[in-house]
């Protein structure tokens, strides 16, 4: 890629990307076989490459936008999801934030959503190839008067005179993710002190982060998309010591209240899931008072109660049976139930769901769900249906 932008700017890398545009893979070789008879062999397969990562980027910032930025390969993996970096920078728009230095900005997902929000960006990566793709996503989306593009160290960036400070450190390394927060590039401690250099600061860090790393005057919060934990923010000049969950479409923010652990009750007629926002953040007692409900187990993050309440924080399930773990037992009841449609979860099981459904054989035309957990310490199979209130 850092040799095969630029040609891609051209007029005629353009036109090749416009030619290319979804191309199966299957396709490739014909394709580029085809065009290498009037265009450079370079540039076809820089081309086609690109079009492959515009397919990939397409689930995080939609086909519509995906067709006019680049990509690198690191970029499209590492990219904010673009309804993620939406809800933060309205957010930071609530704040009264009108301008943001966006530090380790990638590709500049983050910087496009500021931008689209009215805010004035400083996007700085140290990577010249990452910076000129930046470069050119602002100006293809019509957004380079909001977005300043700098090839720099971080470290070495004055953000004096910028409303707020985001940080996106890397957490990749050459063995893969990295969960040490010290071991972030730049480490979390600079982020931190980067943090008090403004009025407002985020600091995006991976959600995994221990509790006890969050800084006592930041608030934490958790999102997830669709279900999907995305990532965790540190905000500093908001609120100190707040913890919160934000569930996005939406979105809907669960604040916690420091509430005990729940807890555990007999097993009742509904189970309850929490989103995994809601789990990573601690706030799943929150969401149990509000179900008047307790745990199955005092270390599984399911919730039971009696009634069905319509919450946005779980996901419902009716129990219709209830067996100690065994696999012949379970085979038997769905059988008996015509059960062909099977989805399997599980919460402290070591058993993997593709491997019990190898094992059931599910067969018929209804549908069922299955928990792998345990309920008060002993493994259990719970057996139900996803309930609508």
């Amino acid at each position: 890629m850092n040799d095969h932008l630029a040609p891609l700017l051209t007029p005629e890398g353009r036109a090749l990307l416009a030619e290319v545009r979804g191309t199966a893979p299957a396709d490739e070789l014909a394709v580029a076989t085809r065009l290498r008879r009037t265009h450079p062999a370079e540039l076809v397969s820089a081309a086609l490459a690109q079009a492959r990562l515009r397919q990939r980027a397409a689930a995080k910032f939609g086909e519509a936008d995906a067709d006019r930025m680049f990509f690198t390969p690191n970029g499209v993996e590492q990219s904010t999801r673009a309804s993620v970096a939406t809800y933060r920078a309205e957010r930071l728009k609530t704040l009264g934030v009108s301008s943001v230095a966006d530090l380790c900005c990638g590709i500049g997902g983050d910087a496009i959503a500021l931008a689209r929000a009215g805010i004035r960006v400083l996007a700085v990566d140290r990577d010249p190839v990452t910076a000129r793709t930046a470069r050119a996503n602002a100006d293809a989306l019509g957004l380079a008067d909001l977005i300043e593009v700098r090839e720099a160290d971080v470290t070495e960036v004055d953000t004096a005179g910028w409303d707020a400070v985001f940080v996106d450190p890397a957490r990749r390394g050459g063995r893969g993710r990295v969960f040490d927060p010290a071991a972030y590039s730049p480490p979390l401690s600079w982020a931190v002190g980067a943090a008090s250099t403004a009025r407002v600061a985020a600091l995006k860090v991976a959600p995994g982060i221990p509790h006890e790393t969050v800084p006592a005057d930041a608030e934490a919060e958790w999102i997830s998309d669709a279900g999907d934990v995305k990532e965790a923010v540190l905000w500093f000049g908001t609120e100190p010591g707040a913890v919160r969950a934000t569930l996005l479409p939406g979105p809907r923010t669960l604040l916690g209240r420091g509430l005990p652990d729940p807890e555990v009750r007999p097993m009742g007629r509904y189970l309850y899931e929490p989103d995994g926002a809601v789990i990573r953040a601690h706030l799943v007692a929150e969401v149990a008072e509000e179900l008047d409900g307790g745990l199955i187990d005092p270390t599984i993050a399911y919730i039971t109660a009696d009634a069905l309440h319509a919450t946005a924080y779980a996901t419902p399930y009716e129990i219709t049976d209830r067996l100690p773990f065994n696999v012949k037992k379970l085979k038997a009841l769905l059988r008996e139930r015509e059960v062909g449609i099977l989805t399997v979860k599980k919460r402290g099981s070591a058993v993997e769901p593709e491997e019990l459904r190898r094992k059931v054989k599910p067969q018929g035309p209804n549908s069922a769900t299955v928990f792998l957990t345990r309920v008060a310490g002993a493994p259990t199979m719970l057996v139900g249906h996803p309930a609508r209130p």
